[in-house]
């Protein structure tokens, strides 16, 4: 059974669903913001990196460059002007090498770390000289290490042709890079959760409001409220004046509605009574007996087209709530002194009500219960019972079953039955307009009649009602 309880849960999961959403939305946005700037400044980080390596590595080239070019040390000294204590060691990583070019067989001179290897030529893996004059690039070095490596071709005219190379290891950068992108990752993660907290605890209390409005308007839903109360951020505040303002009107509007129903209700009954009654004087003059009889007919359809005015205009009004148990228990005392001799019992649920006025509900109910009473042989049963639909949002349903034990009807007399007029048996009094009243009147509340076989040996009566929780 669905109950004030369930909508609120269905309220909770709806204003959750919306925190959930905003919190995975940003969650995505602060992930993919960070990602992004990580992966920049990781790659910014690498390319500076790179750069200062390769400063170090050209300062190198220059002094190598500047030996070949005015060598004026002897050959076993000379090349001893780098100050780099890693081109002795061997396969340090760190290497020079000086090509002469312009002989049938290549001269080389190389540093000592470089042991008895050789470097591989830029040139020969297609890399084109920058505007500065240079080639660089990342190769394998000796005992397949990571070199990065910077050559030079120099032309010294007739002193020849030199290819001038200069190699360091690159582990020195992936270490910088590593290092770099595991403080930024550290970093980045911390502040990764700093801004999920700060968002999770800004959509939780930014959307608070959003859920007591939703409250606010439930209870006004079920007529515990007739207006959104209590202060709102002045983000909300326009949406709780505006709800409140609309609520307003709509009762303003449906009381002017009201005002009108009963005036032309008044405006048309007083000329209907005026002819009822100038042809009640002429006797049992055919001619005023058929009007007696039209007149009669159109009383009651003004009296039915009236009352569906006043109930559409009615249902407009938000917050009216009825208790049942009363009317139904009021109903059936009235209902036994009028049909003596039928026995009525009752069986309601206590928190049943129907989200609708008194007065509709007792004239639904009371056609119900005084059609079974004129019907039945002794018994009549009345039930009432608040069944869920199975979709919060839509409520629950008041379910009323009027039961009686008498000859019941034929399912070709049931579609009748409900027909506006239409009585299947002229010797019981009445109009047979009752059941299409209430069929009416039903189907204005979102609801419904249902005619069946009662289990006592009758008919069963069944009215589906909105309930209030």
């Amino acid at each position: 059974m669905a109950t004030r309880q369930d909508q609120k849960q269905h309220l909770d999961h709806r204003t959750s669903s919306l925190a959930t959403r905003l919190f995975v939305s940003a969650t995505i946005w602060v992930v993919v913001i960070l990602l992004i700037t990580g992966i920049v400044l990781s790659s910014v980080y690498r390319s500076a990196t790179e750069r200062a390596f390769d400063r170090r590595l050209n300062l190198y080239l220059r002094t190598l460059i500047a030996e070949v070019a005015t060598p004026d040390e002897p050959a076993d000294r000379q090349f001893q002007s780098l100050g780099e204590p890693l081109f002795d060691l061997p396969l340090s990583g760190w290497y020079w090498q000086v090509t002469r070019e312009d002989t049938d067989k290549p001269d080389v001179h190389a540093s000592r770390s470089l042991w008895d290897k050789k470097l591989p030529k830029l040139e020969d893996r297609g890399i084109a000289l920058s505007a500065s004059g240079v080639r660089q690039g990342y190769v394998d070095g000796p005992e397949g290490q990571d070199l990065r490596l910077v050559e030079r071709p120099i032309d010294l005219g007739a002193d020849g042709k030199f290819l001038v190379t200069v190699a360091g290891d690159a582990t020195e950068i992936y270490e910088e890079t590593r290092t770099f992108d595991y403080y930024l990752f550290g970093t980045f993660a911390a502040l990764t959760i700093g801004l999920l907290l700060t968002t999770a605890f800004q959509v939780r209390f930014g959307l608070a409001p959003l859920k007591r409005i939703s409250d606010s308007i439930a209870d006004i839903r079920s007529g515990r409220a007739e207006q959104l109360e209590g202060s709102f951020p002045v983000e909300i505040a326009p949406l709780a004046r505006e709800t409140n303002a609309l609520i307003e009107a709509n009762r303003q509007i449906v009381e002017r509605a009201r005002t009108h129903v009963g005036n032309l209700a008044h405006a048309i009954k007083t000329p209907l009574s005026v002819i009822v009654n100038e042809a009640t004087a002429h006797g049992p003059d055919p001619f005023a007996a058929k009007i007696l009889e039209q007149a009669a007919v159109m009383r009651d359809q003004v009296a039915h087209h009236l009352e569906r005015a006043r109930i559409a205009a009615r249902q407009t009004v938000v917050g009216t709530v009825t208790e049942v148990e009363p009317v139904i228990e009021a109903l059936g005392r009235t209902m036994e002194k009028i049909h003596r001799g039928i026995d009525i019992e009752i069986a309601a649920a206590p928190q049943a009500r129907f989200r609708g006025e008194r007065q509709d509900f007792e004239e639904m109910v009371g056609n119900l219960v005084d059609n079974a009473c004129k019907w039945a042989k002794g018994r009549v049963s009345i039930e009432v019972a608040v069944r869920g639909t199975g979709r919060p949002e839509q409520g629950a349903l008041l379910h009323i079953i009027v039961d009686d034990d008498g000859q019941g009807l034929s399912p070709e007399e049931r579609v009748q039955v409900s027909r506006r007029g239409k009585r299947l048996d002229e010797s019981k009094p009445g109009s047979g307009l009752g059941l299409s009243i209430v069929v009416d009147l039903a189907a204005l509340y979102g609801g419904g009649l249902t005619l069946d076989a009662a289990p006592i040996g009758g008919l069963r009566a069944e009215l589906v009602l909105p309930a209030a929780t």
